[in-house]
């Protein structure tokens, strides 16, 4: 048994091998999870991901990516990259982040995006598990100052599936940008709670 995944098109940053594309299947259909859409055929883009209500959210991530095969960049908190488990971030595409000094990094992930010829990196607006009023826009900066489209994914537990939704590029107008973007994300539900 496996759980359902997309196939990757031929633009997509690829890693590992058929144990950790099992091991990705194993753990989605352990949790019932399935993954809905299909990534966009784009060497370099930024992927936002909401609600972000929970730890759990990466769990089914991390497995999520394994299935497919896919390696997307993120960043993640410093203190999580202690040990085995920051020596597997770091394979699975995890840049560690000092919090206390984030104001650089929309210029790391910028800098990452236009240094490599396939490389998807991954945000959450929220930018944090708890909710928040006003989503980040570092997302938005990133894509815009890389020359590279956003595209939306997210959790909807109530379902258990993962969805790959809509491709935008970013405007002039942030703020209408930002608008459309929590409008889209609005049906959503985390483990948690919702968007808005």
């Amino acid at each position: 048994m496996s759980a359902r995944v997309p196939a990757l098109p031929p633009s997509a940053p690829r890693m590992g091998n058929v144990f950790s594309r099992a091991f990705g299947h194993g753990i989605l259909w352990l949790g019932g999870w399935r993954v809905d859409g299909a990534f966009a055929d784009q060497p370099r883009m930024v992927i936002i991901v909401a609600p972000h209500s929970s730890a759990w959210d990466a769990i089914w991530g991390v497995a999520a990516m394994l299935a497919m095969g896919v390696r997307i960049r993120f960043l993640a908190k410093a203190e999580a990259f202690r040990g085995p488990l920051g020596w597997f971030l770091r394979l699975i595409g995890g840049i560690p982040v000092d919090r206390s000094r984030a104001h650089g990094a929309v210029e790391q992930a910028v800098a990452l995006l236009k240094q490599n010829e396939r490389c998807w990196f991954l945000l959450a607006p929220e930018g944090t598990r708890r909710r928040v009023e006003h989503w980040k826009t570092g997302f938005w900066h990133i894509a815009r100052h890389a020359g590279v489209p956003i595209q939306c994914a997210h959790f909807h537990y109530p379902d258990r599936h993962m969805g790959l939704g809509w491709l935008m590029n970013p405007a002039d107008d942030l703020d209408a940008d930002m608008a459309r973007v929590r409008e889209a994300y609005r049906p959503f539900i985390g483990k948690r709670r919702g968007t808005v």
